[in-house]
């Protein structure tokens, strides 16, 4: 059994996850910190990131400081920090279901997932991180700006052998162990702009910790989740039905609920929205996103989790966000 790295201790250990942990908070990306905001490491900073939509569902890009309003357990909070700068450094981690149910559409995921990295980033400020899952967890390649590299992993990404298939024990996919893993092992240690993009039908049949504590973990990370519901129509209908109970999951409801409350977005692929128009609408997004800070009126005096709301003053503005932010004391 492979060892696993003492920050992994506190997942399940029933099954082997298979982490790569070596060189997770390589090329320096612990030092990096936003460039425009200054403050005294004395003072609690919370960072809210904020895309807005306008009634037709386009991106908002002009509000101030002034249109919107913030509160923390319903208690009115002032902005203290206001940005709408897009050259804040970006972590990003890619994770990508790799189990049967996948075998089919994993191909075009591979592809799409390179041409989105090689649109977004920026190898002089951003950093990206690549997981594949199904029956375990295994980081293909540690934080880096490099294409190459990134290229080489997910040409790597693959569904299990018919070999591994045969040595499993214990459940299948485990999708909530994924995010957590994301989530505490890498995003907790970063600063900036966070999020994690997770390609799965969103029907996980293994993970021993339950969708709550995946959300709470990418929560306490400040870390959205934008979710890519892409699935084979046919995965649940045939030699996985049965394993289900007959009949198809509700994966896309799980997917829905972790990128809702993590501030981020779900897709759904499907014939008039290619996953290649998802990338793009996911990349315009974390291009186009306000950042706001603020300071609790509530000093912490024991951590936990609390309440956010943020709201556009105009009608007919939604104001995407998270929902909740860990307080730690």
């Amino acid at each position: 059994m492979p060892k696993i790295s003492q920050s992994t201790a506190a997942l399940p250990s029933r099954r082997r996850l298979v982490l790569s942990a070596a060189g997770l908070f390589a090329s320096g990306s612990l030092a990096r910190a936003w460039q425009d905001v200054t403050f005294s490491t004395e003072v609690k900073v919370v960072n809210v990131l904020a895309n807005v939509y306008g009634k037709n569902g386009e991106i908002v890009r002009d509000l101030t400081r002034e249109d919107f309003v913030l509160s923390e357990a319903g208690r009115p909070q002032t902005i203290r920090y206001f940005s709408r700068e897009t050259d804040l450094p970006l972590t990003l981690g890619l994770l990508v279901d790799t189990s049967m149910s996948q075998r089919r559409v994993l191909d075009a995921e591979r592809v799409a997932s390179f041409d989105f990295v090689d649109q977004v980033l920026r190898e002089a400020t951003d950093h990206v991180f690549i997981v594949q899952f199904d029956m375990g967890v295994e980081i293909r390649q540690p934080l880096t700006s490099s294409r190459r590299q990134l290229e080489s992993a997910l040409a790597q990404v693959a569904a299990p052998s018919l070999r591994q298939l045969e040595l499993q024990r214990g459940g299948g996919t485990l999708l909530y162990e994924a995010i957590a893993v994301a989530a505490r092992d890498v995003m907790r240690g970063q600063t900036g702009r966070k999020a994690l993009i997770v390609i799965s039908d969103g029907v996980d049949t293994g993970s021993e910790i339950p969708l709550a504590t995946a959300v709470e973990e990418a929560q306490r990370a400040g870390t959205l989740v934008y979710a890519i519901v892409f699935s084979d129509a046919n995965a649940y209908g045939t030699f996985l039905g049965p394993l289900m109970g007959g009949g198809e999951p509700d994966g896309k409801g799980v997917l829905m609920r972790i990128s809702r409350e993590t501030g981020g977005r779900c897709f759904e692929v499907s014939r008039s929205l290619t996953i290649e128009r998802v990338f793009q609408a996911i990349q315009d997004e974390l291009r186009s996103q306000y950042n706001l800070g603020f300071v609790s009126d509530v000093p912490v005096r024991i951590s936990g989790f609390r309440r956010l709301q943020l709201t556009a003053k105009a009608k007919g503005l939604v104001v995407q966000s998270q929902s909740r932010y860990w307080a730690q004391r």
